[in-house]
């Protein structure tokens, strides 16, 4: 016997993962990086030559501006003042929680 339900699920199921699309096809690059690996940064001033190192156990690749790392297991501030203390002054912050605020950025940015 076939209930409502179990006819109108896949509709249901599809109708999620186009939202879910569109929701990723509309965020910045930098955005879409970070809900797909965890942690960016865009850096105040590009760096000379690409670096990387391991923060909190992830490794940070960075080149130009921007940097980024998997995870999302430590608190966002802390992340991105070791980032800031390694790379530099940054200038936007997106971590698995959403993008950090002015304040955020303030306190991260204050060694």
């Amino acid at each position: 016997m076939r209930t409502a339900f179990s006819r109108s699920t896949p509709f249901g199921l599809l109708a999620g993962a186009l939202a879910l699309a569109g929701a990723t096809l509309a965020m910045t690059p930098a955005q879409a990086v970070a809900a797909s690996e965890g942690y960016s940064a865009r850096l105040a001033a590009p760096l000379a030559a690409p670096k990387q190192t391991i923060i909190n156990e992830a490794l940070w690749k960075c080149a130009g501006d921007a940097c980024t790392a998997p995870g999302g297991g430590s608190r966002p501030v802390l992340v991105c003042q070791q980032v800031a203390k390694k790379f530099g002054e940054v200038a936007a912050f997106t971590s698995p929680m959403g993008a950090m605020s002015a304040d955020e950025l303030a306190k991260c940015n204050k060694r």
